[in-house]
């Protein structure tokens, strides 16, 4: 009988060990790690993203994204500037290479949909107004960015609903403000997020 109740105990304890490490990881999925560092000032490094594409059903989209900040040039921008289109935000830092292999690729799909329904804005999350400046220069970029190392208001305001926990991501905005699709991590593929961006401005009625 005390043989039987050490074996018992043997077998109880990793399971409670695993059940206690499950319950361990299911509090960590209600958190936001980048959110949490930005919260604490930290500043720490970000999350290699996978490529992963998720779609939301416009039944599904949460609240309006309310955000402002000011550009690499100086210009404020808000919310309520691109109300009524499609917007394309995209996470990204000079020195990040996924960051630098996606810029022409974004460039190519912001002038493709120039005035025809979606514009594109960045957010620096590491960098001041000259290191963004640069790098825009050299990969040819046009659309503005957002300097977001000093506050993170920028991450902090889309850290709510679908949190952009790497760098870069990529999140389609519908023309209400919602977040209807994210790309998370480097866009390697332009053709899906076109048909992303197609597919959020075909819910407003837009054509071309």
């Amino acid at each position: 009988m005390n043989r039987h109740r050490v074996n018992q105990r043997r077998r109880i304890g990793p399971l409670l060990a695993g059940l206690a490490a499950g319950a361990l990881l299911l509090s960590g999925c209600s958190a936001d790690p980048l959110a949490d560092q930005y919260r604490e000032g930290s500043n720490k490094g970000f999350i290699a993203g996978d490529g992963s594409v998720t779609e939301i059903a416009v039944a599904d989209r949460g609240d309006a994204i309310d955000f402002s900040g000011v550009t690499e040039t100086g210009e404020a921008v808000t919310s309520a500037d691109t109300l009524g289109e499609v917007l394309v935000v995209n996470f990204w830092y000079a020195s990040c290479a996924p960051c630098r292999a996606e810029a022409s690729d974004l460039q190519g799909l912001n002038a493709k949909f120039e005035n025809k329904g979606a514009s594109f804005l960045g957010v620096n999350v590491r960098d001041q107004a000259p290191n963004a400046i640069a790098f825009n220069e050299t990969y040819s970029v046009t659309y503005p960015s957002v300097l977001d190392v000093d506050t993170g208001a920028m991450q902090l305001a889309f850290s709510g609903s679908i949190p952009p926990n790497a760098v870069p991501t990529t999140l389609v905005l519908d023309a209400e403000g919602r977040i209807a699709a994210r790309i998370l991590g480097q866009v390697t593929s332009p053709s899906i997020l076109e048909t992303l961006i197609r597919d959020t401005i075909a819910e407003t009625g837009t054509t071309e």
